[in-house]
């Protein structure tokens, strides 16, 4: 039975759909509308989609479906709807559970679009946005008042590596009746088990790790199936936010090597994050696993690896570390993470670069902060090519 196989069987098999010609490989459904034999059939689809039967690719795909099956079963989720973005899987998330007036208390500790999701979109049509200390489970006690609508956090933040108590929180929303809603992208579907510990929906950019090689965006939203089907799916299918086809063939393929690829890179992060501790020219070294880590406890509890993420403060600032990141040869600067190479970021001024500075001081989002993301390299190479770059300091 496939509930009784292993992850990296999962990751191979689970979800496959084959066509009266019985490929090998996963087909991709490159249509926008399929074909009723009646108009009874038609009538028929239209009060109620079931089994494999679709109607309109806004709506749904066979290869898209196949993916949702297979990284539902990975997640341990009842079902799934995939995203044309990893943003347009927060929106939807988001926007379909809320009205005027509703209350969602988030942590600060956000993704910038995340943020501008919350305060501009959802605020400016009056929804009640409350943000707390994503590690003080107090703050979240005083916010999470009866009524709240969700609670919404990174399990992991970006790009501080914040860790947060999925388990207190959750108890903590549920007991005020709140849906509770989890970014799993930094700990990845490998490495978290967040259902387990109370996250009722969770979400990913499976631009990152599930794709993990730069090809294609993509998103993908997981829960119930009262949820995914009966609150997310009307507003999806009606926005236009699905995941293409071609997008969803393409996530299937990076699911395979999904498990390998992950514990290879968690493997190198934690070797690079252990040589670039102690460098007197970083004033602090972030890892979820290392001593210095104020939640070390916590991740290692939550969490079976490091994750593929590191940060790392030059302790002179901004221009010295332009000059470590433009003296990189191995390691490429751009803004995605979770890929096959390493990229690296100056979070302040790219993807937090909209936040005030007060804002990025109380975040740790200082100027000489530079995040990793660690690819498919070898860690030796990697490493060597951090300490030729600091040695442009």
């Amino acid at each position: 039975m496939a509930n009784d196989w292993k992850p990296r069987t999962k990751l191979v098999h689970t979800g496959s759909r084959r066509s009266q010609y019985g490929e090998m490989a996963e087909a991709i459904f490159l249509t926008q509308g399929f074909v009723y034999d009646t108009a009874e059939q038609a009538e028929a689809r239209f009060e109620g989609i079931q089994g494999d039967e679709f109607i309109y690719a806004r709506y749904g795909n066979p290869t898209t479906r196949m993916f949702e099956e297979r990284i539902a079963a990975i997640e341990g989720a009842e079902d799934a709807f995939a995203t044309a973005s990893g943003m347009a899987a927060v929106n939807g998330a988001l926007v379909s559970i809320c009205k005027a007036g509703d209350r969602i208390v988030a942590a600060r500790a956000l993704f910038g679009s995340c943020l501008y999701i919350l305060e501009n979109i959802l605020g400016r049509f009056g929804v009640e946005i409350v943000l707390v200390d994503g590690t003080d489970l107090d703050a979240w006690r005083a916010a999470v008042t009866p009524g709240t609508k969700a609670v919404f956090f990174e399990s992991i933040s970006n790009p501080t590596l914040e860790v947060i108590d999925i388990k207190a929180v959750a108890e903590i929303a549920h007991a005020a009746g709140a849906l509770v809603m989890v970014d799993n992208v930094f700990a990845t579907p490998m490495f978290s088990d967040v259902i387990r510990l109370g996250a009722d929906v969770v979400i990913y950019s499976t631009t990152k790790h599930i794709d993990g090689q730069g090809r294609a965006l993509g998103g993908v939203v997981l829960g119930t199936t009262d949820f995914i089907r009966g609150t997310l799916e009307p507003y999806m299918k009606h926005t236009g936010g699905s995941m293409s086809p071609f997008n969803a063939w393409i996530m299937l393929n990076g699911m395979a090597t999904l498990d390998l690829r992950c514990r290879a890179m968690a493997d190198s992060t934690w070797k690079i994050a252990q040589a670039l501790q102690g460098d007197a020219r970083l004033s602090r070294v972030i890892h979820p696993f290392l001593d210095t880590h104020p939640q070390q406890a916590l991740a290692r509890a939550q969490m079976s690896e490091g994750g593929t993420m590191i940060a790392f403060e030059v302790a002179a600032g901004k221009e010295a570390a332009f000059r470590v990141l433009n003296a990189l040869e191995i390691i490429k600067m751009s803004n995605n993470l979770g890929d096959a190479k390493s990229i690296a970021t100056h979070p302040a001024t790219t993807t937090h670069q909209r936040l005030p500075a007060d804002q990025k001081a109380t975040l740790g989002i200082t100027p000489g902060l530079v995040r990793l993301s660690v690819g498919l390299e070898d860690a030796d190479d990697l490493i060597a090519d951090l300490r030729q770059a600091l040695d442009a300091i």
